[in-house]
């Protein structure tokens, strides 16, 4: 491939096809929009809490690290559907593999939330 110059227009055109992804992640994979609620629960309950710099800092990195999984995830899933249309055992291994990166991901979130939430939560009922 032939190195092409540097194009501020083809940089900023090339956000169209992350937009394009989130359109589809948030359109086709349920699981996602479970995230996006559970996001945007924790950075509500951020703002209630008026988290510091460092607790915000957990919260946004959680978030990051769950979508990040879940686009990972789905997009092995859609490659894998496409090289091997039919069931075979070496694909549902990298499927299970990637689904269970989003789980962990999604486990070490919520105990991350808990352990900025739940301290708070106890404060306010006492």
């Amino acid at each position: 491939m032939k190195s092409q110059p540097f194009s501020i227009l083809k940089r900023l055109h090339s956000f169209s096809f992350a937009y394009n992804g989130f359109r589809i992640l948030f359109k086709e994979e349920h699981n996602a929009r479970i995230h996006l609620i559970a996001s945007i629960l924790a950075i509500l309950f951020s703002f209630y809490f008026e988290l510091n710099s460092l607790e915000w800092v957990g919260i946004l990195l959680s978030i990051g690290m769950v979508f990040s999984a879940e686009i990972f995830n789905s997009a092995i899933e859609n490659l894998c559907d496409f090289v091997s249309p039919h069931w075979h055992d070496k694909i549902k291994k990298v499927k299970d593999l990637s689904a269970a990166a989003v789980l962990l991901s999604a486990i070490i979130s919520a105990s991350i939330g808990l352990i900025i939430f739940l301290p708070k939560w106890i404060a306010m009922l006492k």
